[in-house]
């Protein structure tokens, strides 16, 4: 029988990640470009970037007071602890706080700008759905993220992404008070609105690139959590678990959740309108994986 950490590395997993990054850093070279050669906007670019750096630095307690989780001690919380400081030790990380968060939806994430300043929340929900097993198999795939700097990746990915959107809310507002300029002589409206539907167009392409990185990088933490635990099956039946007790929820619970669906270990709401801007993976093709995962396993 294979070591968990026998099951090595997902070649083509790899590759495509690495060829989605090279995608987004084509798309993100021209938008730079693009802004820099336009009047007016450097302005607006460097408040943009300083935001952006400000919501990484301050990542880990955004997302926490957003979903209202609360970091727990080892005598609130000993079991979930216990399973954190075996994990991170099997990770060669340093322990993450645990949060709880008071939700009805059963999930988990994992935030933090690093190794060093990351978390591990888990929902009420979730410790009250899953068994022992189960569990650890959920907290191990998001050891998983911390370990492998998910969250770090995700963040450098979208940097330029949530610059975009934050470009596109002054443009509309901008233009909403008429700050564009109507001068005719220098063509000032036509270049603003040139950048404004540019910035649309990079935005889009940008979320679709990085909703498909986000779903290699599920698939990566999955196969993470099994060499943590030698136990694929469990984050598997964790998952259908997860996936079909999400209907008759508080809609209240559901509406916060949503609000940051990528961080989560399955999206609280589904797979989303439609599938190329989804951040997860389809389940069942996650289970078949893992499936695939324990098979290597017993070989």
């Amino acid at each position: 029988m294979n070591k968990p950490s026998d099951l090595g590395r997902d070649t083509q997993l790899v590759t495509r990640m690495i060829i989605t990054m090279l995608l987004l850093g084509i798309v993100y070279g021209f938008f730079l470009w693009f802004l820099l050669s336009i009047v007016g906007t450097v302005f607006m670019l460097g408040f943009a970037v300083v935001l952006v750096l400000f919501q990484f630095a301050m990542s880990d307690k955004l997302v926490l007071t957003s979903m209202k989780a609360k970091v727990v001690s080892s005598e609130e919380a000993p079991e979930l602890h216990e399973m954190i400081d075996r994990l991170s030790l099997a990770a060669g990380i340093p322990k993450p706080k645990v949060a709880i968060a008071e939700m009805q939806v059963p999930n988990a994430f994992a935030t933090g700008r690093s190794q060093k300043h990351a978390a591990v929340a888990v929902t009420t929900g979730l410790l009250t759905l899953l068994n022992k097993r189960q569990l650890e198999g959920v907290l191990a795939h998001e050891i998983s993220h911390i370990a492998t700097r998910d969250v770090q990746v995700m963040t450098y990915a979208s940097f330029l992404s949530v610059v975009a959107s934050t470009l596109m809310s002054m443009f509309f507002w901008s233009s909403m008070f008429g700050g564009m300029g109507r001068s005719r002589e220098n063509n000032t409206h036509s270049y603003m609105m040139l950048a404004y539907l540019v910035t649309i167009v990079v935005w889009v392409v940008s979320q679709v690139l990085i909703a498909a990185l986000s779903r290699y990088r599920e698939y990566s933490a999955d196969r993470g959590a099994s060499q943590l635990t030698g136990r694929p099956m469990d984050l598997a039946e964790a998952l259908q678990k997860i996936s079909g007790s999400l209907t008759g929820l508080p809609k209240q619970d559901l509406r916060r959740a949503e609000t940051i669906n990528a961080f989560f270990i399955m999206p609280a709401v589904g797979d989303g309108f439609a599938r190329v801007f989804s951040t997860h993976p389809p389940m069942t093709r996650r289970i078949e994986k893992l499936q695939f995962l324990d098979q290597e396993l017993k070989d």
